[in-house]
């Protein structure tokens, strides 16, 4: 696996090294000790599946705070979407920026957003799915949200008719002058 670092500390995109033959090819998506090695979390004890039926989806911008904090590692498995990752950790030197990044079945790439750091996507294609591994369970007293379109952290969502839920449009904007120590 090749971890490329990202302008928010310790988000990485991931590309697998496939050994390919004449069957196709065979690639890991996840070591525990490559991803300990960069002194990013290994610990892996829930997975998801996001199946979203049309293009425009947007889910996001998710993450949970302590004690129930946790870090993902997010995979396209079919279709293709824009990922984006808001570092919202108070003490980061990236406080408040974003990176995003294209996540397709057909890229293979995969994207590590480690604790502290919120994660959405917006769909590309219909019938998309996207496979999630976490660090922590799900913890819905933790869980927080900001909303895909605050101009706090003004991401540049791909053009679409956008479907977004209820809960996921109304976050209030987020104020970074709250959170910072």
């Amino acid at each position: 696996m090749r971890f490329a670092a990202t302008a928010l500390p310790g988000v990485f995109v991931i590309d697998m090294e496939p050994v390919a033959d004449e069957r196709g090819f065979f690639a890991r998506t996840w070591c525990a000790r490559e991803f300990a090695r960069r002194g990013l979390n290994p610990r892996l004890v829930q997975c998801s599946l996001s199946f979203n039926r049309r293009a425009g989806t947007l889910r996001g911008l998710h993450y949970q705070v302590a004690p129930a904090a946790e870090a993902k590692l997010v995979r396209c498995t079919r279709g293709a979407i824009y990922d984006a990752a808001v570092d919202v950790r108070p003490d980061s030197p990236a406080f408040g920026r974003h990176v995003g990044t294209v996540l397709s079945a057909e890229n293979r790439r995969l994207l590590y957003i480690p604790e502290g750091v919120a994660h959405g996507f917006q769909t590309l294609t219909d019938a998309t799915e996207v496979f999630y591994q976490m660090s922590e369970f799900h913890a819905p007293e933790t869980a927080r949200g900001l909303r895909w379109d605050d101009p706090a952290f003004a991401i540049a969502w791909p053009p679409a008719e956008r479907i977004i839920s209820v809960r996921d449009r109304g976050y209030p904007d987020f104020s970074l002058a709250e959170v910072r120590p």
